[in-house]
């Protein structure tokens, strides 16, 4: 059970902590310029938080290591060696096939909208009942699609292409990361001097909390999404479905995403194989649905496990929050940060029964 001396104090700091990210956001949303300002400040950022979510993800294999008489510097070392040796190999044989098909699917984009074209069309043959403004919107609508998905192509090849414009960024997320698995007591001990004393045991356990469940839960979700690509690749290679690498990248990265994730994975190979068969679609449909129930009964109940025992209802209300403040980011982090608020809810209701 926590215990707090000051509860009244903590709960003075996570109340202006709510109105600080309040007050950040509606600034944002209000005067642009500070939202350039806090982008500018996110990019700096960016290397620091990826090399610190790297170290939090890698230190528990290096303490077992170090628990089975492993010398901690060795392990820290085979560790980094390992995780970004394999991204770095991934990375030089993924990247420039994904480059590739994202610029294969860019140029074969009016081929596939005219292909939609004649579906629509040909349906409106059976919906010559209806208003003349409902076809004139379904024209409208699949202009507006088009001109979406073409910008939403040409950003995703940009945003690739300028992985060399980041050099210096992914260079240095390596060298902080060693460093931070390096020293990640010596850290945990500089930050620890900042508290009071009387808080250290507090505090301790109110981070083992979140760690406990948050920690389980990321680490889990990474493992079975990176299953579930290797997976989807591997059947729709099998299946001959074109663009195959980059499908199955999408369904692991939207894997990630609980419940809807799988949905939106989906969504585009429905897109591309109805250009090609309703048999492929269905095959493909059946494809995903086997490695989602694969993932779901058997992998993510053993891997990820009930990490952070949270009601369904209020995971789905986070991620509808989430999307709506951020966008995929936000769907991203929404079960994430209601974890956390769930530990400081906890936390709350502890301190007052005491």
């Amino acid at each position: 059970m926590f215990i707090y001396n000051k509860p009244l104090n903590f709960l003075f700091w996570v109340i202006t902590g709510i109105f600080v990210f309040l007050f950040i956001y509606l600034l944002v949303k209000l005067f642009p310029f500070y939202g350039a300002v806090l982008s500018f400040l996110w990019q700096l950022l960016i290397p620091f938080l990826s090399a610190v979510l790297i170290a939090y993800l890698l230190y528990p294999i290096i303490e077992k290591m170090h628990k089975h008489n492993i010398p901690k510097s060795a392990a820290v070392l085979l560790i980094y060696l390992l995780f970004f040796g394999g991204t770095g190999y991934l990375g030089y044989r993924v990247y420039p096939a994904v480059i590739q098909q994202l610029n294969d699917l860019q140029q074969q984009l009016p081929q596939l909208v005219q292909a939609y074209r004649d579906f629509i069309y040909s349906l409106y043959e059976y919906t010559a009942f209806l208003p003349e403004t409902f076809h004139d919107k379904m024209d409208e609508l699949i202009f507006e699609a088009e001109t979406y998905i073409e910008e939403l192509l040409a950003d995703i090849v940009r945003g690739f292409t300028k992985v060399f414009d980041m050099i210096v960024i992914i260079t240095v997320i390596p060298v902080l990361a060693f460093y931070f698995l390096k020293d990640f007591d010596l850290i945990k001990s500089y930050f620890k001097k900042w508290i009071p004393q009387k808080y250290h045991h507090q505090t301790k356990t109110f981070l083992q909390a979140i760690d406990d469940g948050l920690g389980s839960y990321i680490r889990g979700q990474l493992l079975v999404s990176i299953f579930v690509g290797a997976a989807a690749f591997a059947v729709f290679k099998f299946i001959d479905i074109p663009y195959a690498l980059l499908l199955a990248i999408i369904m692991a990265i939207t894997n990630i995403i609980p419940y809807f994730g799988p949905i939106i994975g989906a969504v585009p190979v429905i897109a591309i194989t109805a250009t090609i068969s309703g048999k492929l679609v269905l095959i493909g449909l059946a494809s995903i649905f086997i490695i989602q129930v694969i993932e779901g009964n058997f992998l993510s109940p053993y891997i990820v496990g009930r990490s952070i025992r949270i009601h369904p209802a209020a995971i789905i209300f986070a991620l509808l929050l989430g999307s709506k403040i951020g966008g995929v980011i936000g769907l991203v982090l929404a079960v994430p940060l209601l974890f956390v608020l769930k530990v400081l809810i906890e936390h709350l209701v502890s301190v007052r029964s005491t």
